[in-house]
C-alpha cells in the first residue's frame, strides 16, 4: 500500500492513504510470459519427417449376447430363460456358447437377496470344474 505524504490538509505528518493497485509490474510479467511461450511452443513440436504406414484395422465382431445364470432365493437355477440342475450346468452352457472357449466367456451370476450362500457356491464351484473362470456378479443399482 502507497502513502501521499504531501498535499493538502493536515499537519506536516498527516499521511493519507492510497489505495489504488499499480498493475504496471503485473503486466510486463504477462508480456513476458507470453513472449517466452510463444518462442517455446514451436520449439516443442516434432519437426522430423515420418511417412507412417496405413493402418488397416479388420471390422470388429459383435461382442457375444452375455449369458446370465439366475438362482433364485429356493435354489432353482436358470441359465437366460431355462432351468437347468447343478450337475448339468457345465454341459448346459457349453451348448448356449457354442464353440466359443469357456475360459475366454464371461458369465454373469444373479442371484435373489435370500439365496442360500452354500447353493450360490454349488454354482461357482460348477462353473469352474467346467471352464469357466470370468465371473461377474450382477447387483441392482440403487443410486436413483
Amino acid at each position: 500500500m502507497a502513502a501521499k505524504l504531501s498535499g493538502s490538509g493536515g499537519g506536516k505528518y498527516h499521511v493519507e492513504a492510497n489505495s489504488d493497485i499499480n498493475v504496471t509490474p503485473f503486466v510486463d510479467i504477462m508480456l513476458v510470459l507470453l513472449i517466452i511461450f510463444m518462442v517455446a511452443a514451436p520449439l516443442a513440436t516434432v519437426s522430423v519427417p515420418v511417412t507412417l504406414p496405413r493402418a488397416v484395422a479388420p471390422p470388429q465382431q459383435n461382442p457375444p449376447k452375455p449369458v446370465f445364470i439366475s438362482i433364485q432365493n429356493d435354489g432353482d437355477v436358470f441359465i437366460g430363460d431355462f432351468r437347468t440342475d447343478i450337475g448339468s450346468i457345465g454341459s448346459d452352457l457349453t451348448a448356449q456358447i457354442g464353440r466359443r472357449n469357456p475360459a475366454e466367456e464371461r458369465i454373469f451370476i444373479r442371484a435373489d437377496q435370500q439365496t442360500r450362500y452354500g447353493d450360490f457356491m454349488q454354482v461357482m464351484n460348477a462353473l469352474q470344474d467346467n471352464g469357466f473362470y470370468s465371473v461377474a456378479l450382477v447387483g441392482e443399482d440403487q443410486s436413483s
